[in-house]
């Protein structure tokens, strides 16, 4: 089984090569719990894989992402990302984004989002 520090380096290359339900597919505990700074979090792989296909679904337009810092300790992992696109509809967003996960098994079971809006 590959480390925490494995895991992520392979999670963060998959989305920066634009495969990020592919991604999502491979990392994503089946219970996983993903929440966008302090809206209600989405519970369980399917609700939380529809959320990534609509986000991926919206984009009209993809110029970067960059990864800027990745921490890891133990079991946790937090990776800063900063992204420029274009979204259906949320228009154009640039701005850097930290997720912060917890890892168990090789997958990511409870992951937090923090960007300003």
């Amino acid at each position: 089984m590959q480390t925490v520090a494995e895991s992520v380096n392979e999670l963060n290359g998959h989305i920066l090569n634009g495969n990020i339900l592919g991604a999502f597919d491979k990392f994503y505990a089946d219970d996983v719990v993903m929440q966008e700074n302090e809206n209600e979090p989405a519970v369980g792989k399917a609700a939380c894989r529809a959320n990534e296909e609509a986000f991926v679904g919206g984009m009209t337009a993809f110029r970067g992402a960059q990864v800027k810092h990745v921490l890891i300790n133990d079991d946790i992992a937090v990776v800063q990302w900063h992204f420029d696109y274009d979204h259906a509809q949320w228009g154009t967003r640039t701005y850097d984004q930290v997720a912060v996960q917890r890892w168990r098994d090789g997958q990511i079971v409870n992951e937090k989002f923090y960007y300003s809006r």
